[in-house]
């Protein structure tokens, strides 16, 4: 049962983290009469761009780090999902007795539509589009946000006419989890991220586990049958509390699948169950790179079924899907060479995912932010079909001692200069694929400012 806003006036509640969640967060809380607080480390000046938008908005701010007094003298404390709940100052706050939270945990407790949610280390933001647009054509109306969009307080804040919430949900969102309780749960895919912000891939899992931690006989699970991983985290008794439906590649899955539910991709079919009978849909139309993509396609069908999308609306959109910004992203041919933008390609699955959709003749840029990765698991791909590996940034020498000697290596200092020496080393024929493996923060805002970059870069080329 969804809480009523009403319960949260006059309470006091600091928000810690401003950027775009804290600033969607602040102005619903005051909205809701909350008497509110923000307190970020960053100076007003690092902060100059988000304090315009609170302008006119009754909040107290507290910025340029984070005093004990403050976190004290609250009812709530809710995180935006860029702050880590490790930090010393939220143990602190919980030893004396004040609730520490995320965003994202926070605002589902006043949704009342059903919510499909969609996690795993890649493909997320693809599946969460894809399943906005088979319902959209369908004639349902949904609502996209919470990792990739807009954050889940800015639907609170209204307009609320969704019939189903379909939200993308990152590790750093599922940390808080307590009562979230979705409706469907999408698992694409999991593999070693984000091990600045954990300890150990462990503590990377833990996170993501959470996404099942309130799943019941309502809970439909859509889970990738060929990622080992994901299959043995379906085993946890959490996750058998509800149906589960499985997606494949494998045509040896088809009759285990079909008999309980889910997709698996057959030659130029996919073969759907959610009910009683097979459905068909002709893959060969599809036109986004990449055996993955049907992987996506079928995560987002079985979650569209599930909440009334129309077989033939699902096959249009799938027929004419030009894929996303950012992800294996074909910018243009320069003089016989292909340029493939694949700037959300943050981890190192996501680029063996795309050096996939490669025959051979690739020249890889890479690099961005050292986050402690192993790039190892892509020494067999970089052997195969790199000729040349570019690398660039503050990764650049983690990436080359654990791969550099499988391709005709370069150390770059600049991120134009990579792609130009990528253009230059280039022949009719070849490939040039910017997946970078590595966030973007070390020299970009995010990954697609680097994407658009390198867009503009490429578009210069004669």
């Amino acid at each position: 049962m969804a809480r009523d806003v009403s319960e949260l006036a006059n309470q006091r509640i600091l928000v810690v983290g401003l950027a775009r969640t804290g600033v969607s967060l602040a102005k619903f809380l005051v909205k809701c009469g909350a008497q509110v607080t923000v307190s970020d480390h960053k100076s007003k000046a690092e902060l100059a761009n988000y304090l315009e938008l609170m302008e006119g908005t009754p909040v107290t701010f507290e910025l340029g780090g984070h005093t004990p007094k403050t976190f004290l003298q609250q009812d709530l404390i809710i995180l935006s999902p860029g702050i880590s709940p490790a930090l010393k100052i939220f143990d602190y706050a919980r030893s004396n007795g004040v609730k520490v939270t995320g965003e994202f945990e926070f605002c589902t407790q006043f949704i009342k539509e059903p919510v499909i949610a969609i996690t795993g280390t890649n493909g997320k933001t693809t599946v969460a589009h894809l399943t906005h647009l088979f319902l959209k054509e369908s004639g349902i109306a949904t609502w996209v946000g919470g990792n990739y969009g807009a954050p889940l307080s800015e639907y609170l804040m209204g307009p609320q006419t969704a019939q189903v919430l379909i939200c993308e949900i990152s590790s750093f969102m599922l940390e808080h989890s307590e009562a979230f309780t979705p409706k469907n749960i999408i698992f694409t895919n999991l593999a070693e991220n984000h091990l600045d912000r954990y300890k150990n891939m462990e503590e990377y899992v833990n996170a993501k586990r959470k996404i099942f931690l309130n799943t019941n006989q309502n809970t439909t699970s859509i889970l990738n049958a060929d990622d080992n991983a994901v299959v043995e985290l379906a085993r946890d008794p959490a996750v058998q509390r509800g149906r589960i439906f499985y997606f494949s590649r494998k045509q040896s899955l088809e009759p285990q699948i079909m008999n309980i539910g889910g997709a698996v991709a057959i030659k130029d079919k996919i073969h759907v169950r959610t009910g009683p009978e097979i459905e068909y849909y002709t893959r060969g139309n599809i036109k986004m790179r990449g055996a993955h993509s049907v992987e996506n396609i079928m995560a987002a069908l079985l979650a569209a079924r599930e909440h009334g999308a129309k077989h033939d609306a699902i096959q249009t959109v799938m027929d004419s899907f030009q894929g996303m910004a950012h992800r294996l992203e074909y910018v243009r041919r320069v003089g016989g060479v292909e340029f493939f933008n694949d700037s959300k390609a943050t981890n190192v699955q996501a680029v063996k995912r795309a050096l996939e959709a490669f025959d051979e003749n690739v020249i890889l840029i890479m690099g961005g932010k050292d986050t402690n990765l192993t790039y190892t698991p892509i020494a067999e791909a970089i052997k195969r079909k790199v000729k040349n590996l570019i690398l660039v940034g503050e990764a650049k020498e983690r990436i080359n001692r654990d791969i550099g000697d499988f391709s005709e290596t370069f150390l770059i200092g600049t991120f134009e200069e990579a792609v130009l020496i990528a253009f230059q080393k280039s022949r009719i024929g070849d490939v040039v694929l910017m997946s970078p493996g590595c966030s973007s923060f070390d020299m970009f805002e995010n990954y697609v400012e680097r994407g658009n970059y390198f867009k503009e870069i490429v578009n210069k080329f004669k």
